[in-house]
């Protein structure tokens, strides 16, 4: 009887042992699978030659996308509720314009992670996807535009798949975003903001991740860094959590002079995360800022840095791991402007 007794202290000590481990999940392991390997196995695949440099609704691209969803499905990772498959079908209607080429039907690329705690809620993490295509027999591969922003997203989704498996799922939802169009005006993200699969106002922020894998003339001696784009636009919570999980993980310096308001540049109204900051979300745009190959033929795999590319890989993955666990979702505190 008295053995019986110890069997069961045992037994309930170690159901308390493992509901603890449980509340405190280990982020610092599912950070360490991001890593240079990985990415760069991926990013040789999507800003090869074969892809063709990925111009918005052609083979090149498609071939892309369908590599996309091939990883998405050997890592266990769905599209997301209330989707048919892993496609969101942009017509070639809605991207004309006066001023860009006739474009093909494309396609918004997403995959899903359901929440545990707060399914509703939804945390979206972006990357186009598109480059510039062929020109005069050239391809451009788009290796850092954006293939390196597009390989972190399968990264990053795999870590979280991970975490889920092991019993450390995030409490919101995750919605991997891979959007065309980025290159002829921001047409795959504008499309979801108008055509969103969940409502807008269930969706607690975006992080947008277009170039993150080069340095800039501005860093000609480290790549240590990562420029924050927007963070503090809409939220002072969410510059806080980047800030916060950069100090606690990845240490990169961050840099914020494109985030000036006055910024001739206008980075923050020229990538993705812009559709949904018009919409009231908190949206922050990680980008290691313009180089020598910047929309040139010579963007390739073979001047990617790949220790620079894995650590602002994790400062995304640390951010977003924030977002999604924390008890509240980043309170709106400043005017849409």
């Amino acid at each position: 009887m008295i053995q019986k007794a110890l069997v069961c202290a045992v037994l309930v000590s170690l159901s308390c042992t493992a509901q603890n481990k449980t509340k405190a999940a280990p982020i610092e392991k599912y950070l360490a699978t991001i890593t240079q390997t990985d990415l760069k196995k991926h990013l040789t695949i999507v800003a090869s030659d074969e892809m063709e440099g990925r111009d918005t609704g052609t083979e090149g691209q498609k071939k892309a996308g369908r590599y996309l969803i091939e990883q998405y499905k050997k890592n266990g990772i769905s599209f997301p509720d209330g989707a048919s498959d892993y496609y969101q079908k942009v017509p070639a209607e809605f991207m004309k314009s006066n001023y860009g080429p006739k474009l093909n039907d494309s396609e918004n690329i997403w995959a899903f992670i359901k929440g545990t705690e707060k399914p509703d809620e939804i945390l979206v993490i972006s990357a186009h996807y598109d480059h510039v295509g062929v020109k005069n027999g050239d391809v451009y591969n788009g290796a850092d535009d954006d293939g390196s922003g597009t390989v972190a997203l399968l990264e990053i989704a795999q870590a979280f798949q991970l975490a889920k498996k092991q019993g450390h799922g995030p409490k919101r939802s995750i919605l991997i975003l891979h959007v065309t169009g980025e290159e002829h005006g921001l047409h795959g993200s504008r499309f979801y903001a108008k055509n969103p699969l969940f409502p807008l106002k269930n969706t607690i922020a975006d992080i947008n991740i277009d170039m993150i894998g080069r340095r800039d003339f501005d860093h000609p001696k480290t790549n240590n860094y990562v420029y924050v784009i927007g963070a503090d636009r809409l939220s002072s919570q969410l510059h806080d959590i980047t800030v916060a999980a950069n100090d606690k993980y990845t240490k990169l310096d961050l840099d914020f002079k494109y985030n000036d308001k006055k910024d001739p540049n206008h980075f923050y109204e020229r990538s993705d995360h812009y559709n949904f900051a018009k919409n009231g979300i908190p949206s922050v745009f990680l980008f290691n800022g313009v180089h020598e190959d910047y929309h040139k033929k010579t963007d390739e795999v073979s001047k990617i840095e790949f220790d620079a590319l894995a650590k602002r890989t994790q400062l995304a993955f640390a951010m977003a791991w924030e977002l999604a666990n924390r008890p509240e979702r980043p309170v709106v505190d400043k005017p849409l402007q």
